[in-house]
C-alpha cells in the first residue's frame, strides 16, 4: 500500500549579516556564510545594475550625437550603439596596478553595429557545468542589446539538458548551435591533463577546426564566468587588434607561471605572468591561415617530453605557444577577467562596482574563495543565479528576430482566443511554454536487464520538498520528479539537496525543474515532463505525499513477471491509505496495516 501523511516542516532562518564595502582603503570583517541581508543586497545590486544601464544608455546617446556631428565619424546610415574602453595591448597597465575603470578615449573608438550578431563559444560537459552555463548566459542576456549566437561544445548530457532549456526558454534574437564534444576527444586525448576540468578542459584548442569555417571571430568563455557589463563592449575590442594579433587575453593574476609558489614548483613556459584562458578573443580566420592547429600541436608535443602533463589544461599550451610567438597576443585590460582564485592580484583591476566587467570564479573553491570583496562578488553572482529567467525573454528593439515557426504558431493561437470568455486566462495558460531544466542534479542509472524495472513518477512544488528524503528511504528504485519552482526556489532546492546525505547518496533520481510562470499549477504538464524522462519499461504514478510501503519496488517487479505484464495490457492499482496522525509508525506488514485500520489510526484514502 501507499500511505498519505500530513507533514509540518520548520526551516531555520538565516543569520544576520552586513553588506560589504568595496572600497580598497578599508577592509571590513564579514562572515563568509550566507547572510540574512544578502537578499536585500542582491535586490539593491539589481537596482544599481539597472541604474548603471540607464546611465550608460544616456551616455551612449550623447556619444552617438557627438559622433554624428563629427565628419570624421560619419559612416553612412548605419546605427551604432557601443563604444569600448581603450585596451593597452601590453602588460604595462597591470604592472602599474591599473584601476582605470570604464574611462575611455571616446574620440578614437570604433563601435559595434546595432544589430550585429555576437558569437560566443562555451565548452560544457555534465550536469554541474550545465547549471553554471545557465547563470553565465543569464548575466550576458541581462546586459546585452545585440543578437547572440552561442556555439556550445557539449557532451551528450549537456546537449540534452541545454537543448531543452533553450527550446523552452524562447529568448528572442538568440541562436544556439551544438557541437559534439565526444567526437573531439580523439583530438586532445593524447595530452595528459591533471586539471579538474579533465579532457574537456583541452577542447578550446581545437575551436578553429570545430566551429564553422566561415565564422571569423568568436568570444570564448569558461562556464564559471559572470558578466557585469554588455558583452558588445568586449566584442568591440576585436577592432583594436593589429598586425598578427589573433588572441585577446588577460594577464594571469596569480603567481603560478612565475614558478615560485612552492619548492620545486615547475610550471609550463609562459611570457612573464602568463595569460588566463577563461576569457579569450579568437580571430579564427587569421588563426586558420597561420596554421594554428599545427602550431599548438608541435608546441604541446615538445613541452610534454619534459613536462609529462598539463596542470592547467589548455591554458598551459596557449601560454607555451605565446612564449614562442608573443606577437600573437593582444593583452586585454584586466577588468575583462577579474580572477577570483586565492592569492591573485585581482584587487588591482577595479576601484568600485562600475569598474567591473567580467568576474571569473577560477578556483576549485568557487564561491568560497578568499578575496577581500568576495561577499560582494558572491552577491552579484547570486543575483543572476536567482534572477527570473522569464524576464530575459525581451525583444531587441530595431533588430528583427529570425522567423520562428513555433513562436508564430503560438502567437496565432493566442490571437484566436476570445478575451471576453470567462475562462480566457485558463485557456491562455494552455499555450504557455514553461522553461524546463532537465536533470538539475547528477543522474546515473542503467535499468535492470530483465525488463521488469519500474520508475516512481511524481510532481511537486516547494511546499512538498520535505517529502523527498522519506520517499527515497521507502523506494530504492529509480525516481523521476518534476519540480515546479521559481529560479530562486530552484537554488533553495539545490542547497537543500546538497545538504542531504539521503539525497546525495542517490544517483537514480532525476530532478527536472519546470520554472514557474502564470497563475495556475500545471499538474498535467509536470506529470508529463516526469513521465517523458524515464528509462524503464514501467512506471508507478504517485502523488508526492504518498509513501510507498517498504519493499514495494521489488514487489512490483515480481508482479510484472507473475502477471505477465509484458504481454498483456494491465494496470496495477496499489491500495492507498491516509492518516490524520502527525507521528505514525509505518506498518511493516499487511497484518499490521489491517490492525491499524481496525483501530481507526488509518483510513482507506478518501
Amino acid at each position: 500500500p501507499s500511505l498519505r501523511k500530513t507533514w509540518l516542516v520548520l526551516l531555520p532562518s538565516p543569520a544576520d549579516g552586513k553588506p560589504v564595502s568595496l572600497s580598497p582603503l578599508e577592509s571590513q570583517p564579514h562572515s563568509p556564510r550566507y547572510t540574512a541581508s544578502s537578499q536585500r543586497e542582491r535586490e539593491s545590486l539589481e537596482v544599481r545594475m539597472r541604474e548603471v544601464e540607464e546611465e550608460n544608455r544616456v551616455l551612449r546617446k550623447q556619444l552617438s550625437l557627438a559622433q554624428s556631428r563629427s565628419p570624421s565619424h560619419h559612416r553612412g546610415n548605419h546605427s551604432k550603439t557601443y563604444s569600448m574602453e581603450e585596451g593597452t595591448g601590453d602588460s604595462e597597465s597591470l604592472r602599474a596596478g591599473i584601476v582605470a575603470g570604464n574611462s575611455s578615449e571616446c574620440g578614437q573608438q570604433p563601435a559595434v553595429e546595432k544589430c550585429e550578431t555576437i558569437h560566443v563559444a562555451i565548452v560544457c560537459a555534465g550536469y554541474n557545468a550545465s547549471r553554471d552555463v545557465v547563470t553565465l548566459v543569464k548575466s550576458v542576456l541581462f546586459h546585452r542589446r545585440n543578437p547572440l549566437h552561442f556555439h556550445l561544445i557539449a557532451d551528450a548530457i549537456a546537449k540534452q539538458i541545454l537543448a531543452t532549456l533553450f527550446q523552452t526558454w524562447m529568448v528572442p534574437a538568440v541562436r544556439i548551435d551544438f557541437y559534439d564534444a565526444d567526437e573531439l576527444k580523439s583530438e586532445v586525448s593524447w595530452i595528459p591533463n591533471k586539471h579538474y576540468s579533465g579532457i574537456y578542459g583541452l577542447m578550446k584548442l581545437v575551436l578553429t577546426k570545430t566551429l564553422p569555417s566561415n565564422l571569423e571571430r568568436v568570444i570564448v568563455l569558461d562556464t564559471d564566468i559572470t558578466f557585469a557589463t554588455d558583452i558588445a563592449e568586449l566584442w568591440a575590442v576585436f577592432h583594436k587588434f593589429k598586425g598578427q594579433q589573433v588572441l585577446g587575453l588577460v594577464e594571469n593574476q596569480s603567481d603560478w607561471y612565475l614558478g615560485n609558489l612552492w619548492k620545486n614548483h615547475r610550471p609550463w613556459p609562459a611570457l612573464g605572468r602568463g595569460y588566463n584562458t577563461g576569457v579569450i578573443l579568437l580571430l579564427l580566420d587569421k588563426l586558420r591561415k597561420m596554421k594554428w592547429e599545427q602550431m599548438w600541436r608541435l608546441t604541446a608535443e615538445r613541452e610534454l617530453m619534459s613536462m609529462l602533463s598539463t596542470s592547467l589544461a589548455d591554458q598551459d599550451i596557449f601560454n607555451a605557444v605565446i612564449k614562442q610567438n608573443p606577437f600573437l597576443v593582444y593583452q586585454l585590460p584586466c577588468f575583462w577577467n577579474v580572477q577570483l582564485s586565492d592569492h591573485t592580484r585581482s584587487e588591482q583591476c577595479y576601484r568600485d562596482v562600475s569598474d567591473l566587467k567580467v568576474i571569473h570564479w577560477n578556483s576549485p573553491k568557487k564561491l568560497r574563495v578568499k578575496n577581500k570583496h568576495v561577499e560582494f562578488f558572491r552577491n552579484l553572482y547570486l543575483t543572476f543565479l536567482e534572477y527570473d529567467g522569464n524576464l530575459l525573454r525581451r525583444e531587441l528593439f530595431g533588430c528583427p528576430s529570425e522567423a520562428d515557426i513555433n513562436s508564430e504558431n503560438l502567437q496565432k493561437q493566442l490571437s484566436e482566443l476570445d478575451e471576453d470568455d470567462l475562462c480566457y486566462e485558463f485557456r491562455r495558460e494552455r499555450f504557455t511554454v514553461h522553461r524546463t531544466h532537465l536533470y538539475f542534479l547528477h543522474y546515473e542509472y542503467e535499468p535492470a536487464s530483465d525488463n521488469t524495472d519500474v520508475t516512481l513518477v511524481a510532481q511537486l512544488s516547494m511546499d512538498r520538498l520535505q517529502m523527498l528524503e522519506a520517499i527515497c528511504k521507502h523506494w530504492e528504485g529509480p525516481i523521476s520528479l518534476a519540480l515546479y519552482l521559481s529560479d530562486a526556489e530552484a537554488q533553495q532546492f539545490l542547497r537543500y539537496a546538497q545538504g542531504s546525505e539521503v539525497l546525495m547518496s542517490r544517483h537514480n533520481v532525476g530532478y527536472h525543474i519546470v520554472y514557474k510562470e502564470g497563475q495556475f499549477y500545471p499538474v498535467n504538464l509536470l506529470r508529463n515532463v516526469a513521465m517523458k524522462h524515464i528509462s524503464t519499461p514501467y512506471m508507478f504514478l504517485s502523488d508526492i505525499d504518498f509513501l510507498p510501503m517498504y519493499g514495494l519496488y521489488e514487489y512490483l517487479r515480481k508482479s510484472v513477471i507473475q502477471l505477465d505484464l509484458a504481454n498483456t495490457k494491465k494496470a496495477l492499482i496499489v491500495p492507498a491509505f491516509e492518516t490524520l496522525r502527525y507521528r505514525l509508525s509505518f506498518p511493516k506488514s499487511k497484518a499490521e496495516l489491517l490492525s491499524m485500520l481496525d483501530m481507526g489510526t488509518l483510513f482507506t484514502f478518501r
